[in-house]
């Protein structure tokens, strides 16, 4: 089976080397089976006509049945059109052709019935199709199909007469040879559980549907085979990791409740008390610990992975608690800092800028086991550094970190692994983190501290400017900070978008009086951690900035983030970046400024964010918006390369793939169950290099 589809696209009848090497470089499919898996993205219902008089311009396409009374050829050179007069019984609109000319001249014949199909688009009175598909009625008659699919192609293999209708042709020649290997690769037992239909006929209805139903059915049972076999592959590494993983056991927590009841400066949510025991629980379990905790910007994660490192610490064991940042790790430092020295717990930080002498000192402490908290940047994971004991490592904003890091991280310690909590500020959807990291155990805050004022959010156009000014001058008086952010560092010739430097000197001209930072990514780091520096000190007033700020330090003092050209950003961008206000106890503000020409969905992102400040279901919009690839980079992740499923409507088709493969795992971890061996065997299929991210969180 397996060698029919591994066999090059090149044997295929109408293909050759040439045109192979093409759809290699445009598709990506170098194989019988890629290419069967190059799913139609819609289907054109060629059931229905119309006529002419009834047209309208929310039609997508249309199909007519009419005749060309005569042509007509207008412009000159590049600007050279065909027009065919095209006529039905109700009326008269226009075939136009800005290429091929002399060929439909040659094979379209006026007075002749054709069947005609396009987009209508209207101009003036009139419609017209734009480079229609065209065939003689006769042609037509004997095609009963409902749905015609459409497949994606490119500008360049267009050229070489490999467009949706030609892919159309060759798919169906493929499948006529592939039915006969096609072996189903689901348990009898899932697909009777489930309603799937057979893998044969999927293949079949992906690509030419009889019905909708038919059709239905073949993308239900091909989402949820593609779904149900990445939840299994993740499980199955997660059970291999718990299994082969032993963790160190905590049981102790006198020092995190002294913690709590004695020195505590505030009260907790209850979605941090929730986390706190579920980490509790993993640390009692025996089994190392691989957690990710998710919560909204100013939800509180730090505390938490504070009071869990009390309990780490409580064991005799050490803590390392590693930032993005060199700024973050001091502030992180300074904040973790108040809370250890009354406990008598000693913390230290340790960065690139770190000298010589503090780092041999935090050396003998780490060996000694003094030091209990060390907090830092990616210093922590240089090979010198050494722990007498390491128990638990936080890594803050881990999509800041590549796997490589990480893993330094968790070969600290030589005895055991320690346990991994895993923090980020950037609310991902549930289905997302499920497919992400379903190898992962996930916790969410998902409530804001109490008290915590929500940000005022409001949606401005270039012309408001003066408004604007004025708002921001108000809230300097009251003795707050202002950061403003801009999408882009030098003008730029081909996007018409206010730049970094242009604003920068007409903030400077408009408040002459103010002191003002500047920040980004073609800074020095040193240079940008000097003017964070000043700005968190309220040395200045307002911070000029691109994205670099969105992981940044705590300015408690800053009140008011203005956004610049805000179509240009992301919604959890946009969302990542007002969270750096808000942080202190007075009413915050958030002005996304834009032009006045925004696309339909920078409107809808706008508007989500002024209606919405919860960081979920932002996150879910933005799912749907852009789709899993572009959230957080998660492109490089294996666990992303659907092909059929999307995670943004197939929710419930993951769930219920997703309890499948525990449930099968759980009576069968191995899958030596005669009716799973065409699991296993699938699954060792699959390439051997796929590495096991549940190893390193």
């Amino acid at each position: 089976m397996a060698s029919f589809f591994h066999k090059p696209i090149e044997y295929l009848k109408g293909i050759g080397p040439e045109k192979a090497a093409l759809i290699n470089k445009e598709l990506g499919y170098f194989n019988f089976g890629n290419l069967l898996q190059h799913y139609p993205f819609r289907y054109e219902d060629r059931t229905s006509f119309h006529k002419i008089s009834l047209l309208t311009d929310e039609l997508n396409n249309a199909q007519i049945i009419g005749k060309i009374t005569h042509f007509e050829t207008i412009g000159e050179g590049r600007k050279r059109r065909l027009i065919g007069k095209f006529q039905d019984e109700t009326g008269e609109m226009d075939l136009i052709w800005f290429q091929g000319i002399k060929w439909i001249i040659q094979k379209i014949k006026p007075g002749i019935a054709y069947i005609v199909f396009g987009k209508p688009s209207r101009y003036g009175q009139r419609f017209n199709l734009s480079h229609p598909e065209i065939e003689p009625l006769g042609n037509n008659s004997g095609n009963k199909q409902f749905l015609h699919p459409v497949y994606h192609s490119s500008e360049k293999l267009k050229k070489r007469f490999l467009d949706s209708k030609a892919l159309s042709k060759i798919i169906k020649l493929l499948l006529a040879e592939a039915i006969p290997h096609i072996e189903d690769n689901l348990p009898l037992s899932i697909k009777k559980q489930f309603s799937l239909v057979e893998k044969k006929f999927s293949l079949i209805h992906i690509h030419f549907p009889k019905d909708r139903i038919s059709l239905k059915k073949a993308q239900y049972r091909l989402k949820f085979e593609e779904l149900f076999f990445i939840q299994l592959r993740l499980i199955t590494l997660k059970l291999a990791r718990i299994d082969k993983f032993k963790g160190i056991i905590f049981k102790n927590s006198e020092l995190l409740k002294n913690f709590y009841h004695a020195h505590l400066p505030f009260s907790l949510t209850i979605a941090q008390k929730r986390v706190i025991k579920e980490i509790y629980a993993d640390f009692r379990s025996g089994k190392q610990m691989n957690r990710l905790v998710q919560g909204d910007v100013g939800s509180g994660k730090t505390i938490v992975a504070f009071m869990c490192m009390l309990i780490a610490v409580g064991n005799h064991t050490q803590c390392a608690f590693m930032a993005p940042t060199e700024i973050l790790a001091e502030q992180h430092y300074h904040g973790l800092k108040e809370f250890a020295d009354p406990l008598g717990i000693k913390t230290a930080c340790l960065t690139g800028s770190s000298k010589k002498t503090e780092r041999s000192s935090i050396q003998e402490e780490l060996n000694s086991g003094e030091l209990k908290i060390l907090i830092g940047t990616h210093a922590l994971i240089e090979e010198k550094v050494k722990f007498k004991n390491l128990g638990l490592a936080v890594i803050d904003e881990q999509h800041r970190f590549g796997v490589a890091q990480r893993a330094q991280l968790w070969n600290k310690n030589k005895t055991y692994y320690p346990h991994i909590l895993v923090m980020t500020a950037t609310p991902i959807p549930r289905t997302l983190a499920m497919t992400l990291y379903g190898d992962l155990d996930i916790s969410t805050i998902d409530q804001l501290p109490i008290g915590r004022k929500p940000i005022i959010t409001r949606h401005m156009r270039d012309a408001q400017r003066i408004q604007l000014f004025s708002l921001i001058e108000k809230e300097i008086e009251k003795g707050r900070q202002v950061y403003i952010v801009y999408p882009l560092i030098e003008e730029s010739a081909t996007m018409d978008y206010k730049d970094l430097m242009d604003g920068y000197e007409s903030i400077a001209r408009r408040f002459p009086q103010l002191h003002l930072s500047i920040c980004h990514g073609k800074m020095k780091s040193k240079n940008k951690d000097y003017e964070m520096r000043r700005f968190a000190k309220g040395e200045t007033n307002i911070m000029v900035a691109t994205t670099v700020i969105e992981v940044g330090v705590d300015v408690p003092n800053a009140s008011v983030m203005v956004i610049e050209s805000a179509e240009r950003f992301g919604l959890s961008q946009l969302h990542q970046l007002r969270g750096r206000v808000g942080r202190g106890s007075e009413q915050s503000y958030c002005f996304l400024v834009t032009g006045m020409r925004l696309t339909s969905e920078a409107k809808a992102r706008i508007q989500t964010l002024v209606s919405s400040n919860d960081g979920f279901k932002i996150a879910e919009t933005d799912l749907k918006l852009r789709g899993p690839g572009d959230l957080m980079g998660t492109q490089q992740s294996g666990a992303l390369d659907l092909i059929i499923s999307d995670l943004a409507t197939d929710g419930e088709i993951l769930k219920l793939a997703r309890n499948a493969a525990t449930d099968l795992l759980k009576k069968d971890p191995l899958l030596h169950a005669p009716e799973n061996q065409i699991l296993k065997n699938h699954i060792n299929s699959f390439n051997k290099n796929v590495v096991n991210w549940s190893k390193i969180s």
